[in-house]
């Protein structure tokens, strides 16, 4: 993907830049920068995209995203409804990977730190012990009006390098020569999709968004996202799948419909094999009733 390069305003005499957003909805464009990002989602939901990878985010979330790699969070469409209440809002740090500078960070002390800076560079989920510590500190950082913050940040990551779950997001690293016209084209082709997933996309409709041949966009988009559409399309419809399994109580078999899938057997199996489980057994774990109380489903043709 070639997205767009955010310049980060740090002000002046300041070496990292942290802010708190309170929006109608979040960051709605594909983008890096080459600072690193560590973001607390303290309100909203939708689908975030962390170099090749789609999950949905919601309240809560804590990540850290390494330099230069590509992120897009696009929140829910109930966010964008003209009579809509709903807000985001998230506590955002950037910094550069070099803030401390490499002796301090290969001192022996520091090395779980060096660590997981290395490790963001794919991209991090993390949760579990140590996070709401994590949370207290940068709503501490954000008020702070005396002493040094540099002390304070990096306390946060020693927290975070403690932290007991840490979900790796991506699978490449990226390397970036861009130009605005393909972010452009880019972030058109990830607002149209994820408007209209629940129906049949066709490689000649989406092509025409893009604005090229049928057969360059399949060449294009696999050569800059690692994957092809049909493979991007059925993660956007598994993450909705997933959200509508946890979130609301309707029947598996409308929540495979609604999802852009017309079949339930092939549904069962690319669910199970992005998950691990069935959606079934994902209902269940998350609704906690017994699996026996849930409707008995047989494959819709």
């Amino acid at each position: 993907m070639k997205p767009q390069l955010l310049k980060v305003p740090k002000g002046l005499q300041k070496s990292f830049s942290i802010r708190q957003d309170v929006v109608l909805y979040f960051y709605n464009r594909w983008h890096y920068h080459p600072e690193l990002e560590l973001i607390h989602i303290e309100q909203g939901s939708g689908t975030q995209f962390v170099g090749d990878n789609i999950q949905n985010f919601q309240s809560g979330d804590l990540l850290l995203i390494g330099p230069n790699l590509p992120h897009y969070w696009r929140c829910d469409e109930k966010y964008f409804q003209r009579e809509s209440k709903l807000y985001a809002q998230a506590t955002v740090v950037h910094f550069s990977e070099d803030i401390f500078g490499k002796a301090f960070l290969e001192l022996p002390e520091n090395k779980a730190i060096s660590e997981l800076l290395f490790k963001a560079k794919l991209g991090m989920k993390l949760s579990g012990e140590g996070t709401e510590k994590v949370k207290e500190l940068l709503r501490n950082l954000l008020n702070q009006t005396s002493g040094n913050p540099v002390i304070s940040l990096l306390q946060i990551l020693e927290t975070l390098a403690q932290c007991s779950e840490v979900k790796l997001l991506s699978n490449t690293q990226y390397q970036h020569e861009y130009d605005q016209y393909d972010t452009d084209r880019i972030n058109q082709i990830y607002q149209y999709s994820i408007s209209h997933f629940q129906k049949k996309i066709s490689i000649e409709e989406i092509s025409e968004v893009a604005n090229i041949s049928p057969h360059s966009f399949c060449r294009y988009f696999k050569s800059r996202s690692r994957k092809t559409y049909s493979q991007f399309l059925l993660e956007l419809r598994i993450g909705h799948a997933c959200k509508l399994l946890s979130e609301t109580k309707l029947p598996v078999a409308q929540i495979c419909f609604e999802s852009g899938f017309n079949n339930f057997a092939n549904f069962n199996k690319y669910f199970k094999v992005h998950t691990g489980k069935s959606p079934l057994l994902y209902q269940k774990e998350f609704r906690k009733i017994p699996i026996s109380h849930l409707p008995n489903l047989s494959p819709v043709a």
